[in-house]
């Protein structure tokens, strides 16, 4: 019986950062390699050494695109990593989209940390470069799902489709006489545009997220509540702003949108703006992988003709300012930055206006203030005044709520020996440990960050 040794690099305590490691004798793996994201002290993290030899790691698998599992690559092959990084084709294409724009905000912000003279270090670096990430592309490699894939001797590995995005899976690894799974983000069993979450008969070892490990989503039918807000909305003469990520939410939205047009549920000459360079290149992804999805290609493109797309910045000041109605889609989903901000300073000062927030919030982002209904916003130095009404829909969520993670644990026909929680703020983590120890009778981990777990 061969050893294997868990240890999370990030992604343990909190809900970013995901970064989970896998040591045995013949490989040391690392599973997803993503960036700290929310309050300044998790982002400081970003900058701080691994508690590992980068040498160490010989290969990487990504679950999935999103920046707080892909967003640390770039600086992992900077500083040494030379292994392949595997993930499915989907995945592939969005963490090419997600690391370019990540690093050029990394530029822009050291650039004008220089410019103003606010910051510490002389010069401000970015933590890395549109060339840092490009040069990590070479390491891409791609896998099917459902199909097995030999790492080495005595270890395999299997991806299987969890939802959430397009390309995003949950992983098997078999290494020697022992099963690991690593959930990666679990979706929702109903998704509008993405089939229910597949998953695994068996396993010795869960490694498993449990970012609403403590919550149910609201059961109120989405379509309902979208209908109902954006009428009520329109009927005040007032816009509907949905700050949302770019890959995944924006293209769920854009599908609801207008099914509620051809229900006659909404107005149908009620402008849909998405105005998010990267939300159009996520749709244009989505539209070239649509077998990953539950909509064909002909209707992804007759739905992208009914919305108006923004990609020029310039433009966006002349959307703010028209008077007419209309519904704003915009980045960033947890409003940390993005051109939806610019629509904010203009709008949420005013009672007529509504802001849906439709996706997980972390701790210390604006998006979290705002559902802590704080009176105002501080958005590039300066406060806003918050009258606009503030709106959580859950239903849009792409992460599955308590019931669905336990009800994707009660499939396995050979439970696991032992669950190990990630990704969760400790409440979350906390809520879920109970729940399933109390329903499922399992043993339950709480990974603290480097702490390691022999299996």
């Amino acid at each position: 019986m061969d050893t294997m040794i868990i240890k999370s690099l990030g992604g343990a305590g909190t809900v970013t950062g995901s970064k989970h490691l896998l040591k045995t004798s013949e490989l040391t793996i690392l599973i997803d390699c993503g960036l700290f994201q929310g309050i300044k002290a998790l982002r400081e993290q970003n900058w701080e050494s691994l508690s590992i030899d980068l040498a160490e790691i010989d290969i990487v698998i990504l679950t999935h695109a999103h920046l707080d599992h892909c967003g640390y690559i770039p600086l992992l092959v900077k500083n040494g990593f030379k292994g392949k990084i595997y993930m499915t084709e989907p995945t592939r294409e969005l963490t090419k989209l997600i690391l370019l724009d990540s690093a050029k905000l990394q530029e822009e912000d050291a650039e004008k940390a220089n410019y103003h003279h606010y910051t510490k270090h002389h010069p401000a670096k970015p933590l890395y470069t549109i060339n840092d990430a490009e040069k990590s592309f070479k390491q891409f490699f791609t896998v099917k799902e459902n199909t097995s894939i030999q790492l080495s001797n005595h270890i395999h590995c299997r991806f299987k489709p969890c939802g959430h995005i397009i390309g995003a899976c949950s992983v098997e690894i078999v290494c020697f006489d022992k099963t690991i799974i690593f959930s990666g983000d679990i979706g929702r069993s109903h998704s509008a545009i993405l089939p229910p979450p597949d998953f695994f008969t068996k396993a010795d070892f869960l490694v498993m997220e449990s970012t609403y490990g403590d919550r149910l989503h609201d059961s109120t039918d989405l379509y309902d509540s979208l209908a109902h807000w954006i009428n009520h909305t329109v009927k005040n003469h007032g816009n509907v702003i949905i700050p949302s990520f770019a890959v995944g939410r924006a293209q769920e939205l854009i599908y609801i949108l207008y099914q509620l047009k051809e229900q006659n549920r909404i107005p149908h000459n009620l402008p849909i703006i998405m105005d998010s360079p990267m939300a159009a290149s996520a749709t244009d992804i989505m539209v070239e992988y649509a077998e990953y999805t539950t909509v064909d290609r002909d209707k992804w493109l007759e739905i992208i003709e009914h919305v108006n797309i923004n990609r020029e910045y310039a433009n966006t000041a002349e959307i703010v300012h028209d008077k007419q109605s209309k519904i704003i889609i915009a980045g960033s989903g947890m409003l940390t930055g993005g051109r939806v901000l610019e629509y904010l300073k203009h709008d949420i000062g005013n009672s007529r206006n509504t802001v849906l927030i439709v996706g997980f919030q972390a701790e210390g982002t604006r998006g979290r203030a705002l559902l802590n209904e704080s009176h105002e916003l501080k958005i590039h130095g300066k406060y806003y005044p918050v009258k606009a009404k503030i709106v959580e829909l859950t239903g849009l969520s792409a992460h599955a709520d308590q019931s669905e993670l336990i009800e994707w644990i009660r499939k396995y026909k050979n439970p696991p020996r032992q669950i190990m929680l990630v990704h969760g703020e400790p409440s979350a983590l906390e809520a879920l440990r109970v729940k399933i120890q109390t329903d499922l009778k399992i043993p339950v981990k709480i990974l603290i960050k480097d702490m390691e777990v022999v299996c």
